[in-house]
């Protein structure tokens, strides 16, 4: 069964639990909130983020004839 929790590291006994889960790796994943968190609208995540970035670098050395 997984289990899906919140834990404030704030304080003394969540910084306590969130240690005791660290050291039994084989059986807790920590898993980043904020990857499956919806993205607002106009906003990038990181990668899409980079992908534009790259896309704009190539296309500009294109232009001038540098790649």
């Amino acid at each position: 069964m997984i289990h899906i929790v919140k834990i404030n590291d704030n304080t003394p006994n969540g910084k306590r639990i969130v240690e005791e889960l660290r050291n039994n790796y084989k059986d807790v994943e920590f898993v980043d909130s904020t990857v499956n968190s919806n993205v607002p609208e106009g906003y990038l995540t990181g990668d899409q983020f980079r992908k534009n970035v790259k896309s704009k670098i190539h296309k500009h050395y294109q232009e001038n004839g540098l790649v």
